[in-house]
């Protein structure tokens, strides 16, 4: 997917910094780095969001339609649709806050990776100007400001995919105007088609250089698809389903977002400083139905949720240039404000008709965070960075169907920060870093004190209390590391770090009420390499081994798991234990890259998940999934392009993702002893059948690109 950056200007190409943004300094940490749009373009990928999986460590997955957020895994995270992880694309936020389907929602299905200029790669709780669900890990993509030529694409390939893209700038007065859209479609190899419709345009105008200039950026995308989500093995087992088949073939959404921003940045003889704004609307109308026949026995589990959201900020921040006891010191002072104005719905359907209402929520949530750092050079090989972060939320929720979930809710939260590069070896350092960061939890379950429920099925059910969760979450990390470029071409790096958070409590979207976990704790090893032993050859390796743990027992599993007793379909998977879900303890990746700027081009990729556990007692587990992309191609003197992906080269069998949880299909045994008349204990009936539940890999793939410049 995507150009090579060979049309685009020195800029985009090199890695050089976007206007307003200024320049990437040197690295505080060894885990830190920069990734240029050139090395994203060259990477072959099934969707906009994997251009990710470039962060050493980092999984991209998708068990949904592709207008859905993809699911990240990192450090030993699953980090769901991006809670813990922060997105930016050029000084914009990306995740959602309070949003209808998860906290922290981070979806990039708009993002045309043509576009893409730099990657910065950063993590952990370090950096004073890294806020909320940063602390695993925060990305700041930037944008590209013009191209040498315009650009036009054309790729076809398997399962019905189409895109169409093009790109130009113009000099208008004394800046430069870059212009870019696509349309795409695609339906992949499900029994039901994802027939995905979207459309995506952009605008930016950029004036001055990178330390003095300004750009506005404008952004439109609607989005419309089908979803093959999750289905349970034991239905693809009996032959009740085929792999690529579904339970229920109306899920699917439809998504819309418009973005308008602005950046400005400027020099004097004290220093330097910078400030931006953004106002994003977006729309998400989201249908899913994840366990079957488990609270609704005849119409099924399918419910919509929707998010609608006028999301506005500023920031700003001064770099003052001084002294220290005759050493270099630079020292900023920042500030991050925003506010986000949000409708929330979920609602139970039936083939996407509604049929009755569990919880409508109007929330305005707002928070400001300021900042102060300061870095001194002691000497040519020794650096320090001290942080001091503080942030403040406040929210309003006012619950339409239940005013006792409604309430304003506050808090406040400080995070030191410290880094050291020590360097007085022969083109090595080494890094340490140790710091507290935050995250924010679902407004809504900050307020909540009643359990929602669905009163038109459920008329004589009772509101249940249930206890609001911390509106801020702490965590505390950190990290050593060492980066050596002692072998001519090759950057090669070791972290080592441990990650602890007071708490993983989420807000459950699918179910409208709050879900409670213990502490946790995680640490780990990462080696990262880059080997360029000649201008046309460029390998990549990456490892990265995680330890992931909840802290305490958990009381509540331990009843719950009585509650199944002598029911072992229900019971099995539900013993207390430590084990983190889905927090895989292996992540490998490696690469090779052929090619000039001219003439033929190669690039294989090889991208490994290892086994993790999928319940607390270890008792499910999902494979281990290995999985090859490959590209070739050719590009001519006058830049056009003609190049092959072949996506899944090996076609595996392997899921894209794995759960295991309690469900029911018709074809249970379980089934018949919950309905229509009840003889299993309702706690057995609330459970369900353990059970894997599954999104397959898409099997081999092909898609050719042939692209043009004029």
């Amino acid at each position: 997917m995507g150009a090579n950056g060979t049309a685009q200007t020195a800029a985009p190409g090199s890695g050089a910094p976007d206007i307003g943004n200024g320049p990437v300094g040197p690295p505080n940490m060894a885990s830190q780095m920069t990734v240029t749009g050139e090395e994203l373009n060259a990477r072959p990928v099934t969707r906009p969001g994997e251009i990710l999986e470039a962060v050493p460590g980092l999984i991209v997955t998708q068990h949904s339609g592709e207008g859905k957020a993809n699911q990240y895994f990192l450090r030993g995270y699953n980090l769901d649709h991006g809670t813990d992880m922060a997105i930016w694309v050029d000084d914009v936020p990306i995740n959602m806050r309070t949003h209808a389907h998860g906290q922290g929602y981070s979806d990039l299905n708009w993002l045309m990776p043509e576009t893409v200029n730099t990657l910065e790669i950063r993590k952990g709780p370090y950096f004073a100007d890294e806020g909320d669900f940063a602390s695993v890990g925060n990305l700041h993509i930037g944008l590209i400001d013009s191209v040498n030529k315009n650009i036009a694409e054309m790729t076809a390939g398997s399962f019905g995919y189409q895109r169409i893209f093009g790109m130009g700038s113009s000099k208008i007065g004394d800046g430069t105007l870059l212009y870019a859209g696509e349309a795409g479609a695609y339906n992949g190899p499900w029994v039901n088609p994802d027939d995905m419709r979207k459309i995506n345009g952009l605008l930016r105008y950029t004036q001055g250089t990178a330390l003095d200039g300004i750009s506005i950026t404008g952004m439109a995308y609607s989005n419309k698809w089908n979803s093959t989500d999750q289905v349970p093995q034991r239905a693809i087992t009996s032959g009740q389903i085929g792999l690529y088949g579904e339970e229920d073939p109306t899920d699917g959404g439809n998504t819309d977002r418009f973005a308008l921003s602005a950046r400005i940045a400027g020099t004097d003889d004290a220093g330097s400083w910078k400030a931006n704004a953004y106002v994003v609307k977006s729309d998400l109308d989201l249908f899913n139905d994840f366990t079957y026949f488990l609270t609704k026995p005849t119409q099924g589990d399918q419910f919509h949720q929707y998010d609608g959201r006028v999301m506005t900020g500023a920031n700003a921040s001064r770099t003052l240039d001084g002294s220290f006891a005759g050493r270099p010191m630079e020292t900023t002072f920042g500030i991050q404000t925003r506010y986000d104005d949000i409708d929330l719905g979920l609602t139970d359907t039936f083939q996407r008709s509604f049929l009755s209402n569990v919880r409508s929520d109007k929330v305005g949530e707002a928070s400001v965070g300021i900042y102060a750092q300061n870095i001194v050079h002691w000497t040519d090989w020794l650096r320090t960075t001290t942080g001091w972060r503080g942030d403040y939320y406040e929210a309003r929720v006012d619950s339409l169907f239940d005013a006792n979930n409604s309430g304003n809710v506050s808090a406040a939260i400080g995070s030191p920060k410290f880094t050291a590069v020590v360097g007085p070896f022969h083109k090595t350092e080494l890094f340490f870093g140790a710091g507290y960061g935050m995250h924010s939890n679902d407004a809504r379950g900050a307020t909540i004190t009643e359990e929602p429920v669905d009163r038109v099925q459920n008329p004589t059910a009772a509101s249940l209390p249930i206890g609001a969760s911390p509106l801020l979450v702490q965590t505390k990390g950190a990290e050593v590391g060492v980066r050596t470029k002692v072998v001519a071409g090759l950057d090669s790096s070791v972290s080592v770090f441990f990650l602890d958070q007071a708490s993983e409590i989420v807000f459950n979207g699918d179910a409208g009420d709050t879900s409670a976990s213990r502490p946790s704790q995680r640490y780990g090893i990462e080696w990262t390499n880059k080997y360029q032993p000649a201008s046309w050859l460029t390998l990549d390796g990456d490892l990265a081994l995680s330890h992931a743990r909840f802290v305490g027992f958990d009381t509540a599993q331990a009843d719950l798991y009585a509650s199944l007793a002598g029911y072992p379909q229900a019971q099995i998977g539900n013993a207390p234990g430590n084990y983190i879900p889905n927090a895989p303890a292996i992540v490998a990746s490696a690469g090779i890259t052929i090619g000039e700027k001219t003439g033929w081009f190669e690039t294989l990729r090889w991208r490994y998940l290892g086994a993790s556990p999928l319940t607390e007692d270890n008792a499910f587990r999902s494979s281990a999934t290995s999985l090859f992309n490959g590209r070739i191609g050719y590009r001519l003197e006058n830049g056009w392009r003609i190049q092959l992906d072949v996506l899944n080269l090996l076609n595996t069998k392997a899921d894209q993702i794995t759960y295991a949880y309690g469900s029911l299909i018709k074809t249970d045994s379980l089934y018949n002893l919950c309905y229509p008349v009840q003889t299993a204990p309702t706690a057995v009936c609330q459970n369900g059948v353990m059970d894997y539940v599954l999104h397959p890999i898409e099997p081999l793939a092909v898609r050719l690109t042939i692209a043009g410049v004029f």
